[in-house]
């Protein structure tokens, strides 16, 4: 977001409460520029703007752009850490560059004689941040200066293609356009007043962004407690070791006892690969099964299963609407003895299903139930009492690293030559009683997955209950529409329905990231629905959500009245 042409220099003597750097959220921190490095930078994003961008200044093989009045400028910045995200500077000493493209400003401006006028230099927004807090942060910054200055007048040159923007935060329009045909622009002024509080309205300014690290509010990777995070740093341990066997079988303990499971099998890869072995276990049964799927990774399951050529009838819901029991037992009645494989907590969609009645069913038609549990264990009770398979993984509501897949299983199934040897839940689950795998396996990941596993209680899962149940409350207050009915929403996964053509599911998700939100987005299915998701797995509390409405809020009411 180019304002003039564009440098390092050593920092402004001039003292001011806008020397202070201000931290504003998500490692954002405003400040004036002082460091050596930070005037590099500058330089740096001078040229991408300036040159690379608005075609204002030949090109040279530094990519390094000085402004001419470096040396006079004071700078005020954004930066993340050491990635400069944008950069406003001005200047008080005659001639302004305004003054020799128009000659004498006080010839052009209203009673300006004798007052004290300051110029906008320089204004540049790396591209993919130029409708979060970077530009009201750096503006602001500047109205402060301007105001603790003791100015009457800031004067700048403004790109005419972003003329509305300025003209929204106060500056007018005077004198002929200035530039060329390629970098054409508008001499624009506005007295400086008070204009600290007329920003403060216009930018949200009372919306607090979070401090210190992001707010990880994904179904995975999720933030992940400094238990799980020391555990995994430790050196790592042969997996023949008896140290590696003795913390297998602690792990195995821990999933069986949390889930109600008879065993379980852990193995490197994600939840996927844990789906793929139960569709090769389901293969060997040699009967015809029943798939109920309502959303993207129900789905996914008849991928897998068309995948191990596996025979089924699929009984399909539009995606969030609930499960429709008496459809499923109408296929479940056509082949008893068969089974039924349907997914736990859809998390494309944040709805639960009735597993009790699922199970009920089951028991009467003679009929093995299979669930992907990825998104459920360790987020919600889960029961698997009765359950023939179930797929899990390590990351999500464990909070742990992604990257170990978990099978459970109601009995110890037998090798089997057939399928392909990783695949075979026979061979991951053979030596299970001395804590022996197969094939190799990551002992720091394993070693991250038994810290998570020791942070799991009942008060935490009423915790994420509790606080979804509140988190949905409040955005159903803001006139957001939720994908999964209530009474089947689980607490971890929330997934909103943006209204198309007044918000944008992708640039919503930019934005809130930028402020150190980090929701699901990215997604293909996802992006082509419009939805955003908001997930309580990992280390998330009710502060964070707390401080989140607002600037959703916000976001959402600077989205609708751009579009």
């Amino acid at each position: 977001m180019p304002a003039d042409s564009a440098s390092p220099r050593q920092a402004s003597t001039v003292a001011c409460a806008s020397e202070k750097s201000v931290a504003n959220g998500s490692g954002l921190v405003f400040k004036q520029a002082t460091e050596p490095w930070e005037f590099q930078e500058i330089s740096q994003l001078n040229y991408e703007s300036f040159v690379e961008e608005v075609p204002q200044h030949p090109a040279n093989d530094d990519r390094i752009l000085v402004d001419q009045f470096h040396d006079e400028n004071t700078y005020f910045i954004c930066r993340r850490g050491e990635d400069l995200l944008g950069m406003i500077c001005a200047r008080d000493r005659r001639p302004f560059s305004l003054d020799q493209k128009l000659g004498r400003l006080e010839n052009h401006l209203p009673q300006a004689e004798g007052a004290r006028v300051c110029e906008i230099r320089l204004l540049a927004v790396r591209p993919g941040l130029r409708r979060t807090r970077v530009l009201p942060g750096l503006l602001t910054m500047m109205a402060r200066y301007c105001q603790e200055g003791g100015y009457d007048y800031v004067v700048m040159s403004g790109r005419v293609a972003q003329q509305p923007l300025y003209r929204h935060i106060g500056f007018i329009p005077f004198g002929p356009v200035v530039g060329d045909d390629a970098a054409p622009y508008q001499p624009m002024y506005r007295p400086v007043g008070n204009v600290g509080v007329e920003f403060s309205g216009k930018f949200h300014e009372n919306v607090a962004a979070p401090p210190g690290e992001p707010v990880i509010l994904t179904p995975g990777p999720v933030a992940m407690p400094a238990a799980v995070v020391e555990a995994f740093r430790q050196p790592p341990l042969s997996h023949r070791s008896p140290e590696f066997r003795k913390l297998m079988l602690n792990v195995r303990q821990r999933l069986c006892d949390l889930t109600h499971a008879s065993h379980c099998a852990v193995m490197v890869g994600s939840g996927t690969l844990a789906n793929d072995v139960v569709a090769a276990q389901l293969s060997r049964l040699e009967a015809p099964g029943v798939i109920a799927t309502a959303g993207e990774f129900g789905e996914r399951l008849l991928d897998h299963a068309d995948r191990m050529r596996l025979e089924y009838v699929p009984v399909q819901h539009r995606w969030g609407e609930p499960l429709d029991y008496k459809c499923i037992e109408r296929a479940l009645a056509t082949q008893p003895g068969g089974w039924l494989w349907t997914v736990h907590c859809e998390t494309s969609t944040g709805a639960l299903v009735d597993l009790p009645r699922l199970k009920t069913l089951c028991n009467k038609y003679n009929t093995r139930l299979a669930l992907d549990c990825i998104s459920s264990i360790a987020a919600t009770p889960v029961d698997l009492t009765g359950v023939w398979l179930a797929s899990g993984a390590s990351g999500k509501g464990f909070a742990a690293y992604p990257g170990l897949g978990l099978v459970f299983c109601e009995e110890l199934p037998a090798p089997d030559a057939s399928l392909p040897r990783y695949l075979d839940l026979g061979l991951h689950c053979r030596g299970g009683d001395d804590g022996a795998v197969p094939f190799t396996l990551s002992s720091n990941l394993l070693a991250a997955l038994d810290a998570g596993l020791q942070r799991q209680a009942d008060e935490l899962l009423a915790r994420i209950d509790e606080d979804g149940r509140w988190l949905r409350g409040q955005l159903r207050s803001l006139g957001l529409n939720l994908v999964a009915p209530e009474r089947d929403s689980i607490g971890a996964v929330t997934t909103i329905a943006l209204p198309r053509g007044a918000i944008d599911s992708e640039q919503m998700g930019h934005t809130l990231e930028s402020l150190g939100y980090y929701t699901s987005y990215a997604s293909g299915y996802l992006r082509e629905r419009n939805w955003l998701q908001v997930c309580l797995m990992g280390e998330v509390g009710r502060p964070q959500l707390e401080r989140l409405i607002p600037v959703l809020a916000a976001q959402m009411d600077a989205q609708s009245r751009s579009r």
